[in-house]
């Protein structure tokens, strides 16, 4: 005959208390310290007394080798609005920051956000990478709605106008999501992105295991795909001199030159100041970068520091240099009281910085009319790594060029100059597979007689 479920049972001192609820369930309760070192009662749960009696026997254990629990009732989505602005805000660039935002806005927030932070597991974030993957964005946040809304509005203020504009370009409106019937554009997130996002979650649950918020990191144990990596595009030698002879009588020729010539991003070339280029010594100074963020322009230091630095100019730079701060002094005084002192290097007609988009715009329209391939901005970075290369110029020397902090670095980011120096190291082997049956020779002839 099956023994019956244990009742009434007596435990001893420190065991917990356990007792059957109305609804059947079995429920334990001891004592265990908290991350913040107060003494709470904790309640656990099974279908049996045996159960319950197993998870309180580990309980106690825990507690007696010192590990302590997680109190906490914020939800993950609470918590990363609190680690946003109350722990990283100081140590992030307002860049940075926008970037954070937006990722824990559109990614973290929807996918985890309702979740409690204490009961986060590594299971609950592998499956919500998994619904990333699987979830087309335009749909799910109603990017291609918005459209339309927008191009309706356009619509009627085009219509109630007292004077139409002729040969105006159509109104696009719905692309995919919005039309009638729906079309899917499968937007889903890259796993570039998806490594971003667990980067992201990764450091602002660690900084609550610092806080003593919780015991420990449950994103520590979620393994992603590490392979992946960014594609960049370089040009060839031959596409960088046609675009710079393209636009060689462009007022932005000199931009374009340093940009291709000293791989500077986007924001470190908009940011250059006058005071940054020594003419004397022939030598560019990496000191600031400018970028949107916050809905305004903004100055403020470069990506990391060994970002700032400085580059020998090659002479055509400097010469293109020189002809800009004449065209800008002319500038200047055509301007008159309209013009803005900012000490920029790069500057609108009217001595305000450039608007990084308007730049993305301006290149894209210089590089149809030198008919090369289109790249981003930001791809002429990488062009000059590689066109560095080619000339000879070691890896060390890219590094300093380019701001990394290691040669490594750049071998990891720069997989074209890489590939590069591996056909170049396996061609030496050429000699073995020489056709001519006579030649005896047990390597190559270097230094021979």
């Amino acid at each position: 005959m099956m023994a019956g479920p244990r009742r009434g049972k007596r435990n001893v001192n420190g065991e917990g208390n356990i007792r059957q609820r109305p609804d059947g369930r079995w429920e334990g309760r001891a004592y265990v310290l908290t991350t913040d070192g107060r003494e709470i009662r904790r309640s656990v749960y099974g279908s049996s007394w045996e159960a319950v009696h197993e998870k309180l026997t580990k309980l106690q254990a825990d507690r007696i080798a010192g590990k302590r629990v997680t109190d906490t009732k914020l939800t993950v989505g609470e918590y990363l609005s609190y680690w946003l602005d109350e722990l990283a805000r100081d140590r992030m660039r307002d860049t940075t920051y926008a970037g954070r935002a937006q990722l824990i806005r559109r990614y973290l927030r929807p996918a985890l956000g309702r979740k409690k932070l204490g009961q986060l597991t590594a299971a609950d974030i592998r499956r919500a990478y998994g619904r990333l993957r699987q979830t087309c964005q335009c749909c799910a946040l109603g990017r291609d709605k918005a459209r339309e809304e927008r191009a309706q509005r356009l619509r009627a203020r085009r219509k109630a106008a007292s004077r139409p504009r002729k040969n105006a370009r159509p109104i696009e409106g719905a692309r995919c999501c919005a039309k009638t019937p729906p079309e899917c554009c499968e937007a889903y997130v890259s796993a570039g992105t998806i490594l971003v996002i667990h980067r992201v979650l990764r450091a602002a649950l660690q900084d609550a295991v610092r806080e003593g918020i919780l015991v420990d990191n449950p994103a520590k144990n979620v393994r992603l795909d590490e392979r992946y990596r960014p594609r960049f595009q370089a040009w060839t030698g031959t596409e960088a001199r046609q675009f710079l002879a393209t636009v060689r009588t462009d007022r932005w020729y000199a931009l374009y030159a340093v940009a291709l010539s000293l791989g500077l991003r986007r924001g470190e070339a908009l940011g250059l100041r006058w005071s940054d280029v020594d003419f004397a010594d022939e030598v560019l100074y990496v000191r600031q970068s400018l970028h949107r963020a916050g809905g305004r322009l903004v100055f403020g230091p470069v990506k990391s520091y060994d970002s700032e630095r400085g580059v020998a100019l090659p002479r055509p730079c400097l010469t293109a240099l020189r002809e800009h701060r004449d065209r800008q002094a002319d500038e200047r005084r055509q301007a008159g009281d309209s013009w803005h002192e900012h000490g920029l290097v790069f500057t609108t007609s009217v001595g305000t910085p450039i608007e990084p988009r308007n730049l993305h715009r301006h290149f894209v329209r210089m590089c149809e009319k030198a008919g090369v391939r289109r790249i981003r901005f930001h791809d002429l970075r990488h062009s000059c790594a590689t066109l560095l290369y080619e000339q000879g110029v070691p890896l060390e020397n890219i590094q300093d060029v380019l701001g990394h902090s290691s040669p490594v670095i750049t071998k990891m980011i720069y997989v074209e100059v890489t590939k590069k120096i591996q056909r170049k190291a396996i061609d030496r082997l050429d000699y073995l597979f020489e056709d001519d049956p006579g030649d005896e020779d047990d390597g190559p002839a270097v230094g021979a007689r």
